[in-house]
């Protein structure tokens, strides 16, 4: 069960580095106020989606305790990132607003990840 668990937390990172990277990219292009939401960024919160609950299933099945308040933060910045570029995924311009939100929500989903115990 661990090898499995570690396998599905690879493609959870692999996820939000999908989901990061095509916002990295997009930053110059969001200062001229050209940004807009690439594929990567939709296929990789999906995955974060994904790989989150199967990754909640697993380590309750596994027996460890969870923080559900923690992994609901976690789920609620992840509704937010994956409903404003589902929704703005096929405009060629995205307000810097909106882009700025899915950064920071992302960068805020991975630190809480990381520090919140």
């Amino acid at each position: 069960m661990d090898v499995l668990i570690k396998v599905v937390v690879g493609l959870h990172i692999i996820g939000i580095a999908s989901l990061l990277g095509g916002f990295l990219t997009q930053m110059k292009a969001m200062s001229a106020g050209t940004a807009r939401f690439v594929p990567a960024m939709l296929h990789g919160a999906l995955t974060m989606l994904v790989t989150g609950v199967a990754l909640v299933g697993l380590n309750q099945a596994d027996d460890h305790t969870l923080n559900t308040v923690k992994l609901g933060v976690k789920l609620a910045f992840l509704i937010v990132i994956l409903g404003l570029v589902y929704v703005k995924r096929d405009e060629e311009r995205v307000e810097k607003a909106a882009f700025g939100v899915v950064g920071g929500l992302t960068v805020a989903n991975i630190f809480i990840a990381l520090l919140w115990t």
